[in-house]
Formats: C-alpha cells, structure tokens, sequence
C-alpha cells in the first residue's frame, strides 16, 4: 500500500554530537597521558569504551514513521517496530505535548510511551483498548492533512 505519510529523523543535533565528543575527549587525553607514563587504568578503558558505544548508538539511532490508510507503522531503530493497524485506533490527532523529560523512547508519561527524536509536536494516539501513545514529528502540518484524510476522530 502506497505511504500516504513518510517521515524520517534522526539525533543530528549539533549541540548534542558537541557534547558527545566533548565527554569522549576527557578520558582520551587521560588513557594518552597514563599510555606515556606506562600506567594505563583499567577504569579510564572501561569508560572510554562504554563513551565510544554510546556514540556509535546515537549514530546508528533513527526513528520512521509511515502511515497509510491501514496502518501506522514505527521504527524506532534499534529498539522498537510496531505496526498500529488504523482499526484499532480510538482517536488519533497531533499535539504539541512540550516536553516530556528528554528525548528517545519515553515511558510512564501523560501521553503514554512518547517515541521522539526532538522537538515537542506529535501524533497522539489513543487505541480502542485504552492504551495511548504519540509519535514525535517535524512535519506537524503534513501529517495533520492525512490525519484529516483518515477521519478517525
């Protein structure tokens, strides 16, 4: 079925890969000046590894939403996919939900699980089944004019 709706985002906030590299760059210069004096800590590899692997996350972190007249379907790459069949849903709109206490995958908010990347404008989803949730988006009018094809409440 063709996507009535495509969105992909990704964390490419400068200031957040500036802190990335920032907070990598402290146990560098420690490992180098403990590798001159021959007297590498176990403590500084283990962080400078763990800095490394949360950069390599953020890189390859991506979110996907498609939706088309059957479905909503959400790729939050690498931990959630999900697919939201439109009869199953209850009522469904996009809201500006400010902030929910950062960004990614968030639980136990207002709103439900709130999956984003940035900003503060999503699609609120409320299923039949009373669970709720909302999508995070930067094309706020776009996907407004296909929620309002779809006319679910």
């Amino acid at each position: 079925m063709k996507p009535l709706f495509t969105e992909k985002q990704r964390f490419n906030q400068w200031w957040l890969w500036l802190l990335l590299v920032a907070s990598s760059a402290t146990p560098i210069i420690i490992m180098y000046k403990e590798y001159t004096n021959d007297t590498v800590s176990l403590n500084n590899l283990w962080a400078l590894i763990i800095i490394f692997l949360v950069v390599i996350l953020f890189a390859v972190l991506r979110m996907k939403t498609v939706v088309t007249k059957e479905n909503i379907r959400l790729t939050h790459f690498p931990f959630v996919r999900k697919t939201i069949n439109l009869s199953d849903i209850d009522t469904m709109k996009v809201i500006n939900y400010g902030f929910v206490g950062g960004w990614g995958i968030r639980f136990w908010t207002s709103y439900g699980t709130v999956y984003n990347v940035r900003g503060n404008k999503g699609l609120y989803i409320k299923l039949k089944n009373g669970k709720t949730m909302v999508i995070g988006t930067q094309q706020p009018q776009e996907l407004e004019k296909v929620v309002a094809q779809l006319n679910i409440k």
